[in-house]
């Protein structure tokens, strides 16, 4: 990273992803895409100070630390969070349950500050589009492996939100129509054999999380193995679909579990998607990590910006 004292001056943005357990913020020149500094501090889900959420505080408080270094006074943020964003993108519309205080909250009257909001997701796919695994893709999607189980699409190379911001929650497709039913109400989603909320229910309470099943599985446990290959077989019949629907050039993986699985994740899935996959004359798709890191979520909303500019 460069030095405050050595942060050139031209056209700089800042992108902040706020996340349930994190704020990452970063500073981008978005005409080279290079990470000038960046800044972290926990979310605090659920504080609040005043009438405002703690989390709103704490993003006001990077902004400006990152605004001080640059030294350039107000700058555009972009802002990426779980949720419905907007159609104005002043806001998130729609996220029950977690980041309270964090729907039809104006993060531009409360910054005083031209702010663009979208969806984590989104965020990631778009970061990943700008300077990671997707670069030069117009048409790919992304699928994150969490606590959930999330996702993107860009087509044409246009990022798909549909008529109220939903596009791309590709957890919650069905590969298994006599499945439970998920959060959404969608029976036998993919988030349902995927996600690190499921796991206590498909393993009997087995494994802590989807990384202790992973190395369990590593280790020859034999029930660890069952799940996670029939976990792996369900992810590819959820990808082979997306495919026959949206014919991209490139799959992204991303998200805790993908990038702590590897290869435990990768081999298996590559021979499930050799033998599903339809291959109109021997043309695969190609299957690779997400590689942005995880500040793909902060550039992704400074590349948002670059593409309202058209």
């Amino acid at each position: 990273m460069s030095s405050a004292s050595s942060l050139p001056t031209p056209s700089l943005a800042i992108g902040i992803d706020l996340g349930g357990t994190n704020i990452k913020a970063s500073l981008i020149d978005v005409s080279s895409g290079e990470r000038k500094l960046s800044l972290s501090k926990p979310t605090l889900d659920g504080e609040w100070e005043g009438m405002v959420p703690r989390f709103a505080n704490t993003v006001r408080d990077l902004v400006l630390a990152l605004e001080s270094q640059a030294g350039l006074g107000p700058l555009s943020v972009g802002l990426s969070a779980p949720g419905l964003a907007s159609p104005s993108g002043r806001c998130i519309d729609w996220m029950p349950g977690r980041m309270h205080g964090l729907e039809k909250f104006d993060w531009p009257d409360f910054l005083q500050r031209k702010v663009r909001v979208l969806n984590d997701a989104h965020a990631a796919l778009l970061g990943e589009v700008w300077v990671g695994a997707a670069r030069g893709c117009r048409d790919v999607f992304l699928i994150t492996l969490g606590t959930g189980v999330g996702g993107a699409v860009l087509s044409g190379g246009r990022l798909l939100r549909g008529a109220m911001g939903r596009g791309g929650h590709l957890g919650h497709i069905s590969v298994l129509a006599d499945g439970p039913l998920d959060d959404f109400n969608t029976p036998g989603s993919l988030e349902s054999f995927l996600g690190n909320q499921s796991l206590q229910t498909r393993a009997a309470g087995r494994y802590a999380n989807t990384h202790a099943l992973v190395d369990a599985a590593r280790a020859g446990d034999t029930l660890a193995q069952r799940l996670w290959q029939e976990s792996v077989r369900y992810l590819a019949v959820g990808i082979v679909s997306l495919i026959n629907v949206l014919d991209p050039e490139r799959v992204i993986l991303g998200g805790g579990i993908a990038a702590g699985a590897g290869d435990q994740l990768m081999i298996p899935l590559q021979t499930y998607l050799d033998e599903m996959e339809w291959r109109p004359g021997g043309q695969g798709v190609k299957l690779v990590l997400a590689s942005a890191g995880e500040w793909a979520g902060s550039y992704g909303c400074v590349a948002q910006f670059l593409s309202d500019m058209g």
